[in-house]
């Protein structure tokens, strides 16, 4: 077992490795009486046995939520806020997430809007919300607007990466979910992307040393940088690298998507679009087809119609700045920098590099 903490007003541990779940009495906290566990439909089973772990010392209520996106709206957590109030939870109780990268946006933002924010703990049973949703307190829900575009900072009291439960995805489910770990790699780590390129059956095998490796060095990526600016006023900005373009085609189509798929789209445009603005080398572009098309078999062409839907969406990007639009670019690999564009043929042209 490996522990990355996450500094700031509010640290918290990040446990990864076998068993983690079973720290959850103990992270939870002596004060909590009462916690709510918001879980997918498909840990239902290991929801209850949770529940019957804790009995007699916590009464955990379960809120069982709609897969993936679908769970990310107001109907939803008003569902949840429900519970809470029937059952009288104060400030002392909590809530405890199991599920995916959407299950964990939800969850933190029910904790963090009850009564103006409860204790959560984060227990992802996916790679995306290992290394990404569960880690920095950035918690949200969908509008029929955009992705995100509603929610708050709550930091969690702990994240519990158990790699018994993630030893049992199914293989696309982890490559989708090493869109955020290549990320990582991109941004910051280049030993992330030297394993990739050259050991990636070990990097996706979830029982091996190596992949636990990867997922750990790509978790105090984002610890490192989460703790230095923690409401994203700063330096946090660059783990949003490839996310404006990426969150618009999740929008486009209907959040039926894979974040890791739109993701991967998403940073092989921000790459093009580097190479037009901050001169990216032809090697570092050709360097992301590798990894994320040919090692990670994700997706790097979008339709060249959808672009005047793709750019209106992104207008409504949080990173928005009036007419002209914010990009995580790279002036070289792992020297990420945020750049505004306003000059809409640039963005032109670079899409039309992943037009399909």
């Amino acid at each position: 077992m490996s522990i990355v903490t996450v500094n700031g007003t509010a640290p918290y541990d990040i446990s990864i490795g076998p068993g983690t779940r079973h720290e959850l009495r103990e992270r939870l906290g002596t004060q909590v009486a009462k916690a709510l566990l918001i879980h997918a439909p498909i840990m239902a089973a290991e929801a209850t046995r949770i529940r019957e772990a804790l009995a007699g010392d916590v009464d955990v209520l379960l809120a069982e939520v709609p897969e993936a996106e679908d769970s990310k709206r107001v109907e939803v957590a008003a569902f949840c806020w429900g519970i809470m109030g029937q059952a009288d939870f104060t400030r002392s109780d909590a809530v405890i997430s199991l599920g995916g990268g959407a299950t964990t946006d939800l969850a933190g933002f029910v904790a963090a809007t009850w009564l103006r924010g409860v204790r959560i703990v984060h227990i992802p049973t996916t790679v995306l919300g290992s290394v990404d949703a569960a880690v920095g307190g950035k918690t949200g829900i969908n509008t029929a607007e955009g992705k995100n575009l509603v929610g708050a900072f709550h930091s969690p009291a702990a994240v519990l990466v158990d790699t018994e439960l993630l030893s049992s995805l199914p293989e696309t489910e982890i490559r989708t979910g090493f869109a955020e770990i290549a990320k990582a790699g991109f941004i910051s780590d280049t030993s992330i992307l030297d394993d990739l390129e050259s050991s990636i059956d070990t990097c996706l095998d979830l029982t091996s040393d190596l992949a636990a490796d990867v997922m750990r060095r790509a978790i105090q990526v984002k610890a490192t940088i989460v703790g230095e600016d923690f409401t994203e006023q700063g330096v946090r900005e660059t783990l949003n690298y490839g996310h404006t373009l990426g969150h618009a085609i999740e929008h486009a189509e209907r959040y039926r998507w894979r974040h890791g798929v739109a993701i991967s789209i998403g940073m092989m445009f921000a790459a093009e679009l580097s190479r037009l603005v901050r001169s990216l080398s032809d090697f570092d572009v050709e360097r992301h087809r590798l990894i994320l098309g040919e090692r990670l078999g994700l997706p790097l062409v979008y339709p060249a119609a959808r672009w005047e839907t793709l750019r209106a969406t992104m207008q409504r990007d949080k990173k928005a700045r009036g007419s002209a639009l914010r990009f995580v670019l790279l002036d070289g690999i792992a020297r990420p920098t945020v750049t505004t564009v306003g000059d809409d043929s640039l963005l032109f042209a670079a899409y039309q590099e992943i037009a399909g």
